[in-house]
């Protein structure tokens, strides 16, 4: 399995990224994806999930409400539209797929990686 992460940058607080992330090598359709990030000095942190089919999704409270997952199957790519950005939104962005169906919020439930992509916010 291949996840290729892709859309980070420099953003000024208040701005907007999509983020997004193809899957190759794969029944990419059958398993849960998800978002995660990781700040220097920091663990890394479940952002979002969605479940196979789209119809069930999850986040971390502090980007309710300001960021969205979505998936496309018939083109093996999730995506994570991320509005009202923070500084502290700040990290390396990395999608993974879970070992499950469904929309896991634990990081050992997901057994593939993406390399990640890097989301700055300026104050």
């Amino acid at each position: 399995v291949q996840l290729q992460a892709s859309g980070g940058g420099l953003v000024q607080a208040g701005g907007s990224l999509r983020l997004s992330c193809a899957a190759s090598g794969r029944t990419f359709s059958s398993a849960g994806m998800g978002w995660f990030r990781q700040a220097p000095g920091k663990e890394r942190e479940f952002v979002a999930g969605i479940s196979w089919s789209g119809g069930s999704t999850n986040y971390v409270d502090s980007v309710k409400g300001r960021f969205t997952i979505s998936r496309d199957n018939a083109k093996n790519t999730v995506y994570l539209q991320m509005n009202s950005l923070k500084p502290e939104d700040t990290a390396v962005y990395l999608c993974a797929a879970a070992k499950t169906y469904y929309a896991s919020r634990r990081l050992g439930e997901y057994d593939y990686w993406g390399q990640g992509t890097q989301v700055t916010v300026s104050s």
